[in-house]
């Protein structure tokens, strides 16, 4: 990457093990856990994928699934041992992230703030750690492939809780908390059937391009964070109106400038820096996190079910999940470019498994609706399914009518008909739908309030009904 990053690589071979040895007796880690405890960020809503079956078969040789998201990180995470051909010696990935600190300090009253903060409440670190701890050395070493300071990777403890399922009230998804017109920008597909904000592999390269990008345009790194987090418009005009009253143009001279959440962000992700970088200073304990790659990519050579996929590699659905993020439905589409990230060594079960499975891989196909008296219910006859099924597996709400032009999900009705989803259905496939109308026994339509409408709802509207009816009526009642 750029020259003036080349200083900041990591020391080589041998000087390396010292600086951990040193780093180690300076910081006096000692692996451990504390309580976790329930945080904003933990429990992001994640749809459990069925199988078109589902209705009659059960999966039943699937393993129990966590019932936390420390559940599945112990559950996934196993040590391994150090590769002999790995660059870094240092066992525990702390300290690789530590030898690489290369953003000048913050020291503010917010920063003390922020590290009071977390330093009493290392239920929190210790939590959010369990989740890094899936996905970290993959950031760490995306980071030093690219020359840039390695205390970058503490970001998403900041953006997410390093939570991939997390969603902001402003619709910023994934780990790295991309809204969606940004995520196009770098390229992070979303449609129907995955959002690349929330792939770890493709949010990852995402947000370090972004961040490079924004460093080369300020030439500042804790300037490059406020407008990964406000825009590069908005600190281009804030650098504007200081110079034009020839005010300094650092983070502090232009924090006044600065909404709140702006203001307190490169302050919190110093705070982090600062205990990751001591934490006996502030009396944390970190876990250990084993400076190893946890997951490989495993190429998608068909459509497959995320249930299947996850019972060949041997993993529970939240497992899978936490890895595969991105994908919405419960089948897998997508080229030859799709990959299913999976643990190293449930990588190999999953390649034995698929050898000998003998079945289908994939139990759902698309259909149109090409009319809106198509509903929920006869498209479930239709496919030997229920209505149910159907809602889950498209992600649509109770009491909603599919509107004409969609695409959705259902289940194959035999096998050996079917080929893969096409990648330009599956790009392109939209799901939209409407509230259903009820009649009530007075002959009136109940109407639904628009969602963005702030007026009350046309709650009753007249049924239409035929002028000759109406004469009829009215004949009658003469007589």
């Amino acid at each position: 990457m750029q020259a003036r990053h080349r200083n900041h690589r990591l020391p080589g071979r041998h000087s390396s093990a010292a600086l951990a040895v040193l780093l180690a007796l300076l910081a006096g880690i000692t692996p451990g856990a504390s309580q976790a405890r329930e945080h904003d960020l933990d429990d992001a809503h994640v749809l459990t994928p069925v199988t078109a079956a589902a209705a009659s078969v059960s999966l039943a040789t699937l393993p129990s699934l966590p019932k936390s998201s420390l559940d599945v990180a112990a559950s996934l995470k196993a040590s391994k041992p150090a590769r002999a051909d790995d660059e870094y010696h240092e066992k525990d990935l702390w300290g690789r992230i530590r030898s690489g600190y290369a953003i000048p300090d913050l020291n503010n009253e917010l920063v003390t703030r922020h590290t009071t903060w977390f330093s009493s409440h290392p239920e929190h670190i210790t939590r959010t750690s369990a989740r890094a701890s899936l996905y970290l050395f993959y950031v760490v070493s995306e980071l030093e492939k690219r020359g840039m300071p390695t205390e970058l990777a503490l970001l998403p403890f900041i953006e997410s809780g390093f939570n991939p399922q997390a969603l902001s009230s402003a619709n910023a998804a994934g780990m790295w908390q991309f809204v969606p017109g940004t995520g196009r920008d770098f390229n992070l597909k979303q449609d129907a059937f995955k959002d690349e904000r929330r792939g770890i592999m493709e949010s990852t390269d995402a947000a370090l391009t972004y961040l490079q990008r924004l460093y080369d345009m300020f030439g500042d790194w804790q300037l490059a964070l406020a407008a990964y987090n406000w825009g590069e418009g908005s600190v281009q005009r804030a650098i504007a109106r200081n110079r034009a009253a020839g005010k300094p143009t650092d983070f502090d001279s232009l924090a006044d400038l600065m909404p709140a959440e702006t203001r307190n962000y490169a302050p919190k992700l110093q705070a982090m820096k600062n205990i990751i970088g001591n934490p006996s200073q502030y009396k944390v304990s970190l876990p250990l996190i084993d400076n190893t790659p946890y997951f490989t990519a495993v190429d998608k050579t068909s459509d497959i079910d995320m249930t299947i996929a996850a019972q060949l590699a041997e993993l529970s659905i939240d497992e899978f999940k936490a890895l595969n993020p991105q994908f919405k439905r419960p089948v897998i589409t997508g080229d030859e470019q799709t990959k299913i990230l999976l643990p190293k060594e449930n990588a190999d079960k999953f390649h034995l498994n698929l050898a000998q499975w003998g079945k289908e891989l994939s139990t759902w196909t698309v259909h149109k609706i090409t009319s809106a008296k198509e509903s929920i219910s006869s498209l479930a006859s239709r496919f030997h399914t229920t209505p149910d099924v159907i809602r889950q597996a498209n992600n649509l709400p109770q009491r909603s009518l599919l509107k004409a032009g969609s695409t959705i999900l259902v289940p194959k009705i035999s096998t050996g008909t079917y080929t893969d989803i096409a990648p330009e259905v599956a790009d392109n496939a939209t799901v939209a739908f409407e509230p259903e109308r009820t009649v009530s026994r007075a002959g009136y339509k109940r109407a639904s309030a628009h969602a963005g409408s702030k007026s009350g709802p046309v709650s009753l509207v007249k049924a239409r009904v035929a002028r000759d009816a109406i004469k009829g009526k009215s004949r009658k009642k003469r007589n």
